[in-house]
């Protein structure tokens, strides 16, 4: 897990070994400052004829080495936080390509709002962790190490404090560390649910106030947000007693060098002044370098369930990949399904869709009709390979989709989804996801034929409008016409429109239907709607339920063989509704 991460400092490897060289040396050089002040008060204490020369070179030789410790403080500070940032960086690069790359599968395992958590409050830990490895996890050692053993040559007898303090601040820092792990570890499962609240919040921002639910969601944010203030809290508390046990500690520490050094330095004059107040510098040193290891400690389990969880996202592989030798070639639009069986998970019990046999040619308009859940948008997603297949073959131009490279066959097939979403971004922005390199004319031809170019006309600034994220400020039909538009640019082989015009009037879909027919007779036209007048023309019409054709045919052939159509139909004629 922590190799895999630690890939992705790549570029950053020299700022990284710079700024643990210049702390290294940093740590060296705070350790011997103590060392020459000690023998400069012992000069003093045994001759008080000294010449002050001697007094102003110790003390210049401390200074340059304060402004040593200082510069290599600073440089290694500021190597430290171009490593980590970029660090942080890379994580932040590889985990969304990998994203980029799930399957539709992938992604159903991870929830959006936990796919954003990782993204950043995750990858916000794991950069502090970095941070705290480089300046303290080498930095603390290194003192700690050097400082008792320069305690120990200086101060003799003295030294003995830290046989008794050492394991008791150890011990005591290493069980708060472990008491709160548990509730730091809860933490971040709840911050998924925090973030799942306010992603449906804003999404569903006009369902919220047109139900006036506004009270339930504040109390329903309050209750997450609450939770993760109780565990952090417990947690806090518990890494709070850090502190009482090193002041314990360091109190402990000063009151027995201050009473058995004076007594030392009075009574056998085996030490002297300066060894017993280095030796104060160094236990200070000592449980200060005790002291930021239990932080790391901290943060590096605290940051555990973070690297485990980012792991976990760069691990995952698309269950959909391209061939050896992938055909980068589409002949044309034929579609065939060849027995044809799928399920969402491979343990699951029931089949979404079973024994699909269909033959489409190219060119043919298909229209698909059935009630909620009998798999409609399932079948089509099945030709562009956003799912594979559990049994049988769909084919496309006469090839096993399976035998296409990912990205040619994607980009022969065109699908208006039902969830119609628009970017923040200009009209014509929006327009070239279908076509990076189109014209101004081609988009202006692809509206015209989508009957989105009217009312991008009326804009002000026409097709440089600005689209609010979501295009919260175009209507549902205008967000459904322009995302056929972008679909269009692709100039398909295949045409997928899931239910996309269901938020246009009847003429306006007549409109788009008849431009299909005239303009795009070679390409395949699917066309999954609620109403029958939208796939009457169509060249076959197939209805669907549970999961199966239960009927296809043309419009008048299914009146007279459907039980099913036949139904739907005088509902919608003789009973005057658009709806099934």
């Amino acid at each position: 897990m922590y190799k895999r991460l630690f890939r992705c400092v790549r570029e950053f490897k020299k700022p990284t070994a710079v700024s643990l060289f210049f702390i290294s040396l940093e740590a060296v050089v705070e350790c011997f400052i103590p060392f020459i002040t000690a023998d400069l008060v012992n000069r003093i204490q045994a001759d008080s004829g000294i010449e002050m020369v001697e007094i102003l070179k110790t003390g210049l030789l401390l200074v340059v080495m304060a402004i040593l410790s200082l510069s290599c403080g600073t440089i290694a500070g500021r190597a430290c936080a171009k490593a980590s940032a970029g660090f942080a960086r890379n994580v932040r690069h590889d985990v969304f390509h990998n994203i980029q790359n799930f399957a539709f599968h992938n992604i159903d395992k991870f929830s959006t709002s936990s796919l954003v958590t990782r993204l950043t409050t995750d990858i916000n830990h794991v950069q502090m962790s970095y941070m705290m490895i480089i300046r303290t996890a080498i930095r603390a050692p290194l003192m700690l190490v050097f400082s008792v053993v320069m305690s120990a040559i200086m101060g003799g007898a003295l030294a003995a404090t830290f046989v008794v303090v050492i394991p008791v601040l150890a011990g005591g820092l290493l069980l708060v560390s472990r008491k709160a792990m548990p509730a730091f570890r809860r933490v971040f499962k709840k911050y998924d649910r925090l973030n799942e609240s306010i992603e449906e919040n804003v999404r569903a921002m006009r369902v919220v106030k047109g139900f006036s639910r506004e009270e339930y969601e504040k109390e329903k944010f309050g209750d997450a947000s609450e939770n993760i203030r109780r565990d952090f809290t417990t947690a806090e508390r518990i890494v709070a007693l850090n502190t009482p046990i090193m002041q314990l500690c360091m109190n402990f520490n000063m009151i027995f060098v201050m009473i058995i050094g004076s007594q030392l330095v009075v009574t056998t004059g085996s030490i002297g002044i300066g060894e017993m107040t280095a030796m104060l510098t160094y236990g200070v040193q000592v449980l200060m370098q005790l002291m930021m290891l239990s932080m790391i400690y901290v943060m590096l389990t605290m940051s555990a369930e973070s690297f485990r969880r980012i792991a976990e996202v760069l691990a995952e592989k698309s269950s959909l990949t391209d061939p050896e030798d992938p055909i980068t070639t589409i002949a044309d639009g034929s579609i065939d399904f060849n027995g044809v069986s799928f399920k969402y998970v491979e343990g699951a019990e029931r089949y979404a869709l079973s024994d699909i046999d269909l033959h489409i040619r190219s060119g043919m308009t298909v229209g698909i009709l059935g009630g909620t859940g009998s798999s409609k948008s399932t079948l089509v997603q099945l030709i562009p390979r956003l799912y594979d297949v559990s049994e049988g073959a769909v084919c496309v131009g006469g090839v096993d989709v399976r035998r296409y490279g990912l990205e040619a066959l994607r980009n022969s097939v065109a699908m208006v989804l039902q969830k119609n979403l628009l970017f923040s971004g200009t009209i014509k922005e929006n327009l070239r996801w279908g076509n990076p390199d189109a014209t101004d004319e081609e988009l202006v031809e692809a509206c015209k034929l989508a009957q989105a170019d009217e009312f991008v006309q009326s804009f002000p600034d026409g097709y440089d409008t600005f689209i609010e994220q979501g295009g919260t400020n175009v209507s549902g039909g205008q967000k459904q016409r322009l995302c056929i538009a972008r679909a269009l640019l692709k100039k398909p082989k295949i045409l997928i429109l899931d239910d996309s015009t269901s938020a246009v009037d009847t003429k306006t879909d007549a409109l788009i239907r008849g431009g299909f027919k005239r303009f795009i007779p070679e390409t395949t036209k699917i066309i999954i709607a609620q109403r029958v007048a939208s796939v009457q023309d169509a060249d076959l019409i197939l209805v669907m339920d549970g999961g199966r054709i239960a009927a296809q045919g043309t419009h008048d052939e299914l009146l007279k063989t459907s039980e099913i159509y036949r139904e739907v139909y005088e509902q919608q004629t003789n009973g005057g509704g658009d709806d099934e």
